[in-house]
């Protein structure tokens, strides 16, 4: 063999270790690939295995404080908006708050909550502001309604029922309310005949209602940081099921004002519910 022989051989010789090498890069590159990606596989797997059959929980918590016709604002409906948020945050519920909410902030803010709503989920709503009665159901007011005559609180008022009907329309697993608004609203001497307080708020199935006072009747909010509905239901709101925590806040109530203020509990709960997380 003669050298120009030779020197082709081991020129042959390297490129085809080069190539070999080469193919055994690209094999070992597409094997790892392949490993990530059946890792990141199971780590979704593992995921969505491991959300199934949780319990999700939702709130929406309404506070309105600054009414244009009311002689003075609600400073504690801000107030207990933003001390019930960060307690049910800290429980486990992912909360919407909204203040001082016109009637479009409210019903965005309601169509939000529709569209989370799943099977599963636990659902709580809380307001505190003015509340009116008409045609027997009760209307959480935003503060930019403009009232004159009983029909402007059904045009201009969120139904409180028709919340509640939603919530069931969307298979909420348990509806939980809390409607601190029971006070002499500032509308209720423009109507020929009016009424004081809230109508009796109808419980669809599996529901839990707390009202500041009983149908009818007015609460004075004192002069606290928090309304005396709210301190005590802060105060209670980790003492078991939610059905004994709206009890107790009803009786704590009821003693403290010696039966002048009396809230009202309606239940039709299936299962016990717990606002603590570890509760259940």
């Amino acid at each position: 063999m003669n050298l120009r022989q030779l020197d082709i051989s081991r020129r042959s010789i390297a490129f085809a270790a080069a190539l070999i090498g080469t193919v055994s890069l690209a094999i070992g590159a597409h094997a790892a690939l392949n490993m990530r990606a059946l890792d990141a596989a199971k780590a979704v797997s593992t995921e969505v295995t491991g959300s199934v059959g949780q319990t999700s929980r939702l709130a929406l918590v309404i506070g309105n404080g600054h009414y244009p016709d009311a002689s003075a604002p609600l400073t504690q409906s801000i107030n207990d908006a933003r001390a019930l948020s960060s307690s049910l945050r800290k429980n486990g519920f992912d909360v919407d708050m909204v203040e001082d909410a016109s009637k479009d902030d409210m019903v965005r803010a309601v169509n939000r909550l529709k569209s989370r709503i799943k099977r599963d989920t636990t659902v709580m709503l809380f307001f505190g502001g003015y509340g009116v009665q008409a045609g027997r159901e009760s209307y959480m007011l935003p503060v930019d309604a403009v009232i004159w005559k009983e029909s402007d609180v059904r045009r201009q008022g969120i139904s409180i029922e028709g919340v509640l009907e939603m919530m069931k329309e969307q298979g909420a697993k348990a509806k939980l309310v809390v409607v601190d608004a029971s006070r002499r609203n500032p509308y209720e001497r423009r109507f020929r005949s009016y009424s004081h307080g809230l109508a009796p708020i109808g419980t669809p199935d599996n529901a839990l209602i707390l009202t500041s006072a009983s149908p009818g009747k007015v609460a004075d909010d004192g002069k606290g940081e928090h309304s005396t509905l709210v301190s005590e239901l802060l105060n209670n709101l980790n003492a078991g099921t939610a059905e004994s925590v709206f009890n107790k806040t009803r009786v704590a109530i009821s003693r403290a004002s010696e039966g002048d203020q009396v809230p009202t509990v309606s239940s039709s709960l299936l299962e016990d519910v717990h606002f603590d997380q570890a509760g259940g």
